[in-house]
């Protein structure tokens, strides 16, 4: 049985100690449900290192249903078919712009907001190409669960300005990738949406 496997498991028990935490906060059953999310945090706390304190910390208090984070992401080719790709600050590695769907925005002007931040770029979302399940991929443990929102982008204007969060911006190609953050971003999940990309193929979803 692999961490992984072993992650998402913990992560469903937390997810419905939290919705019945939510829908049960004035009985019997509350102090059941905060017991299990401190045994989910726990076993959390075994699989990745960290004290069951700096977990707690890490989470919001949950006031609604609990449900998946959205991480948004721009595919960016340019006319040689090179990827546009950002050297994050946090890791020193590789990957394509995004980041976290902000509320009040849709997930297209996220991705507007994220590339024009990260890259310096002004871009047209042309089409959805991917919907992930970032368990179905072999991504690092991540606390969260997770679904990522990729999308396919032309540059309109702008240069080359990375923010304060970003250590460089260039273009690569497929065959000739720079070592890539794995947690926001996988070579397999670059394959696909190039492919995607370049035949126009139908929204690819897990």
């Amino acid at each position: 049985m692999s961490t992984t496997f072993l992650l998402n498991m913990i992560k469903q028990v937390k997810s419905l100690a939290e919705a019945g935490l939510v829908y049960n906060s004035e009985n019997y059953d509350a102090e059941r449900y905060e017991e299990l999310r401190r045994i989910a945090l726990e076993m959390m706390s075994v699989l990745s290192q960290q004290p069951v304190e700096t977990l707690d910390d890490f989470f919001l208090p949950v006031n609604d249903y609990p449900t998946p984070k959205v991480d948004v992401r721009a595919l960016i080719l340019n006319e040689k078919k090179e990827i546009l790709m950002v050297k994050e600050q946090i890791d020193g590695k590789w990957t394509i712009p995004g980041g976290w769907a902000e509320i009040g925005l849709t997930p297209a002007e996220s991705i507007v907001k994220e590339v024009r931040e990260e890259a310096g770029f002004s871009v047209r979302p042309v089409r959805l190409l991917a919907v992930l399940d970032k368990k179905c991929h072999p991504h690092p443990p991540e606390a969260h669960y997770l679904y990522k929102m990729i999308f396919y982008c032309e540059i309109q204007k702008g240069t080359i300005d990375p923010n304060f969060d970003i250590q460089g911006v260039d273009w690569f190609p497929l065959d000739s990738l720079p070592e890539l953050s794995t947690d926001r971003i996988l070579e397999s999940q670059l394959q696909l949406l190039c492919d995607l990309a370049s035949k126009e193929k139908a929204v690819y979803f897990d």
